[in-house]
């Protein structure tokens, strides 16, 4: 706890998030003192967190996959679960390997497989310029505003070894009954995968082959019943395909090769 903000202080802080119905209000009360830099400041980020909004947007960071990601308000918290993703990509990540990180967001995904792989050459992009900007407070350069692959260096077609699409999946129908922390407080446009979950995955799918290098491939995370369409795209695109998972994430990633040779 930072000097300055006392036990009592923090106690409220307790009371105050179990009136809101926080289940681990211990915890977060200790994080966001942590993060306070007074007491009339952790006053307000308590307030914040009361009214709903993600504990990791009020205090400006998340620890995700062993890396310190720095958060802005209305910027998409990263998930667990998207371990998995970082896990899969930086084992095919070698010395030299082009990443982009696509739809990032805050930039979490490539920012924990830098950590990992260090002499990457990383890319990003997303279409929400407050994510860009989150994203370039994480990531420095290299990442660019647009939609998809328009986003892109025209340089880099061809020449992607791993392609992070972490790409919205929920589908529209299924919007309400996420978590009002989700729902009021991150962009639909980072959630709303339209009527299956799949329509900005199989844009990608469409034109990913474009882009990969020889071998080069596609992750994106996806749900138990999206694998059998999802799989279906990726073929169709003319993508080797095969899925990854791990049940103690309740995570699956669809995984896209490109075959040598292939030019889609």
């Amino acid at each position: 706890m930072k000097s300055g903000i006392s036990a009592p202080a923090v106690d409220q802080a307790i009371i105050r998030l179990r009136a809101a119905g926080c289940v681990f209000a211990e915890d977060e009360a200790a994080v966001l003192a942590g993060a306070a830099t007074d007491e009339a400041a952790l006053t307000a980020m308590v307030d914040r967190r009361a009214l709903g909004e993600p504990l990791e947007q009020v205090v400006g960071f998340a620890d995700f996959c062993g890396v310190r990601v720095r958060l802005r308000p209305g910027v998409f918290v990263p998930r667990v679960r998207s371990e998995l993703l970082v896990r899969t990509a930086a084992e095919d990540a070698e010395r030299g390997a082009v990443v982009v990180d696509l739809c990032c967001g805050s930039g979490a995904l490539g920012l924990a497989v830098r950590a990992l792989r260090p002499e990457i050459e990383l890319h990003a992009a997303d279409v929400d310029p407050v994510a860009v900007a989150c994203a370039r407070d994480n990531l420095g350069r290299n990442v660019h505003q647009g939609d998809l692959f328009e986003a892109l260096p025209g340089g880099l077609r061809g020449r992607i070894t791993v392609l992070l699409a972490n790409v919205p999946y929920v589908a529209t129908r299924h919007i309400p009954l996420l978590p009002s922390e989700a729902r009021d407080h991150e962009p639909r446009t980072a959630l709303d995968g339209g009527d299956d979950g799949l329509d900005i995955f199989r844009a990608v799918v469409a034109h990913a082959g474009e882009w990969l290098a020889p071998r080069g491939i596609l992750l994106s995370e996806i749900t138990e019943a999206q694998v059998p369409a999802a799989i279906e795209a990726v073929r169709n695109a003319g993508l080797d395909a095969d899925l990854r998972f791990d049940d103690n994430l309740e995570a699956r990633v669809i995984r896209g090769r490109k075959s040598v040779g292939a030019v889609r």
